[in-house]
């Protein structure tokens, strides 16, 4: 007898009776790249699943997020193991996988970096062992209570279940552990591991639990993969915005507000060129600009779902005998000054945009720089129109932001996230599967390439996330574009249709740079400091070699603060050579010169930050050809050397 399933289009015959394992030996996928996550009809599982005439089967690579999730659960049991052979007192709790690796939390275990390479030696013999991974299905909760009676962390995980909910445990070797799963079918697959920090962490998070001891770790298929993944860190380290930030003068953080960032001078300049390109792009398409109250009444919040899905992360203060939050996002706002009109379908699409300054209660260890903080600005919009408009919008939308990123020289990609559990979601099926429907169309016509993240739309919609790729090949999260239908109706917003009846407008909302504050850390390191012309807040020094050259350097500086450009004058008595360091160090894109000859010839000697000498010119040559630079907005400097032409 034989059955049939389905994979990539195509018909695999099998034997009745055939796993998940059969599967992946008959299409020859034994890489350890290869099969680490497989699923069912949509529904991850393990690969000993049986399988039954008809299924359709998804198969992850490590390349996939779902193929490292399972690959890096995998190995935070290992990591767990390892330490409890060596540490037979210590007390395992969770290990989760995470964005770059996994960690898993103990209770009653001291260890600092030291104690690191005894650590991963053992992980090396587990590995040698090669065992197979083996799932248990305990038969009720009071089987899994009892397995686990002497670790009061499980115990608590168990009980926090519902009596009918299925509860299962992973084996490998003497290690057994409550885990949902799925884990790769033996642990051959993992080929390098390292152990990468240690920290301490509340047990759930909750501050008013008991501190554990925290592993950081990452395991790869590969050890070219953990070599290269220790080099891009290394590469990330030299890039990184918050040292940078400092070194540069653009942005500090304050104990006073923790999370909440101050932004400097020097950052400002980047800050406004980064929304005057904003704005430009938007005028240009027809967008209007608002502004809305950053602090609204809880019935408010209530009414949009936020309050029911997002209270723990907002911040709430009582006036007047009202509770009023601090609106962690800008859609009530927008949905107010909606209403504060009539509106025609001859309107459509009412495409409305606001810097929104949004406040979320983060909690104090996810804080990281200006990737993570807790008051920052979206780059919101809220597009109204019909329903016959979806595609066209999504589309535009879809074109700003092809504009924006390739601006900024940053490669990028899109995830269309469906609808999350139903229990944790707004508004019906039907406009769901509407919903969902129509951002798949625009995508399918703009043509690029998408992945479906299933599961992790917003609350009230699905979404398409547009993840960034900077120089070092690095993802971010950035733009964000979500159709929504629930929010029109909970606000019964309307508008008059051609046929004169009153009709439920459909919602677009979205962000471009999704937060300024995050892109801002982005582009910092995707550029390592070193800015475009364009949207550099240190465009120009003039270094005069004595005083006497100091009038002619201000002359030149006025001119060029006249075109719009930062402009400097370093008239200090240090040399010349280190004026030009300290400069370069500043990350200035040009130094002009002024010695005797120059201030005979009323020229400027020009030098690049990459030190490349382009000579002595007219300063109406050089101011014509910056000009055209940063009206090109060039990723390159015009003045460069051919081996620098080859280099870029």
């Amino acid at each position: 007898m034989v059955m049939h399933v389905k994979f990539q289009e195509n018909d695999i015959e099998l034997e009745d009776g055939s796993t998940g394992f059969d599967l992946i030996e008959k299409l020859n996928m034994r890489s350890p790249h290869e099969a680490n996550a497989f699923q069912v009809n949509g529904k991850t599982t393990d690969l000993l699943t049986p399988l039954s005439n008809g299924d359709e089967i998804n198969i992850f690579d490590f390349t996939q997020k779902e193929g490292k999730e399972v690959f890096w659960h995998t190995s935070a049991h290992v990591l767990a193991q390892a330490v409890l052979r060596l540490y037979p007192e210590a007390v395992p709790t969770i290990g989760p996988p995470i964005e770059n690796g996994f960690y898993y939390d103990f209770a009653n275990l001291n260890i600092s970096v030291d104690d690191f390479p005894k650590i991963e030696k053992e992980i090396k013999n587990i590995l040698k062992e090669k065992y197979r991974t083996t799932k248990y299905t305990f038969k009720n909760k009071a089987e899994a209570l009892k397995r686990f009676k002497r670790n009061k962390y499980k115990l608590e995980l168990i009980e926090s279940f519902d009596d009918n909910s299925e509860l299962t445990a992973y084996e490998q070797g003497e290690f057994f552990d409550l885990c949902r799963g799925p884990h790769l079918p033996n642990l051959g697959k993992i080929k390098a591991f390292k152990l990468m920090k240690t920290s301490g962490a509340y047990w759930r998070g909750n501050s008013d639990n008991e501190m554990l001891t925290r592993i950081y770790a990452v395991s790869f298929p590969d050890k070219e993969d953990l070599k290269q993944y220790l080099h891009v860190l290394e590469e990330a380290q030299k890039r990184d915005h918050r040292i940078l930030g400092t070194k540069l003068d653009l942005f500090s953080f304050k104990e006073d507000g923790p999370g909440m960032p101050f932004i400097h001078p020097a950052g400002m300049i980047i800050w406004n060129r980064l929304l005057d390109f904003w704005r430009q792009l938007h005028e240009a398409e027809n967008y209007l600009e608002i502004k809305t109250p950053i602090m609204l009444s809880q019935n408010l919040w209530e009414k949009s779902g936020h309050w029911a899905h997002y209270h723990e992360n907002m911040y709430t203060s009582e006036i007047d005998d009202k509770v009023y939050a601090i609106k962690p996002m800008n859609c009530p706002g927008g949905m107010l000054y909606y209403k504060s009109h009539r509106h025609s379908y001859r309107e459509f699409p009412l495409r409305v945009g606001e810097i929104g300054n949004v406040h979320r209660h983060e909690m104090s260890g996810s804080i990281n720089g200006l990737l993570r903080v807790r008051t920052f600005h979206q780059d919101d919009a809220h597009i109204f129109m019909t329903p016959a408009q979806i595609k066209s919008e999504i589309i535009n939308v879809l074109k700003i932001s092809k504009t924006i990123y390739e601006t900024f020289g940053l490669n990028y990609r899109f995830e269309l996230s469906t609808r999350p559990e139903k229990s944790k979601t707004i508004g019906t099926d039907e406009e769901w599967e509407t919903a969902t429907n129509g951002l798949r169309d625009a995508l399918d016509e703009w043509g690029e390439s998408y992945q479906i993240n299933e599961g992790d739309g917003a609350f009230y919609g699905p979404k398409i996330d547009i993840h960034v790729q900077d120089a070092l090949g690095r993802s971010w999260q950035c733009g964000t574009i979500q159709l929504d239908m629930s929010l029109p109706e909970r606000f019964d917003l309307e508008y008059t249709d051609s046929d004169g009846q009153l009709k439920r407008p459909i919602m677009i909302h979205r962000a471009l740079y999704g937060s300024i504050e995050r892109f801002f850390a982005i582009l910092i390191e995707h550029y390592t400091g070193r800015f475009p012309l364009w949207i550099s807040p240190r465009q120009i020094l003039i270094v005069p070699v004595a005083d006497r050259h100091v009038d002619f350097a201000n002359q030149i500086k006025k001119t060029l603060r006249a075109k719009g450009f930062t402009c400097e004058v370093d008239s200090s008595n240090e040399s010349v050579s280190k004026k030009i360091r300290s400069a370069q160090v500043l990350q200035y894109n040009y130094m002009l010169t002024i010695g005797d000859q120059e201030l005979e010839q009323k020229t400027i000697n020009v030098r690049t930050r990459e030190n490349h000498r382009a000579g002595e010119m007219k300063l109406e040559e050089f101011l014509s050809n910056v000009l055209e630079e940063v009206n090109a907005k060039a990723l390159t400097p015009i003045f460069h050397s051919e081996q620098e032409k080859v280099n870029l």
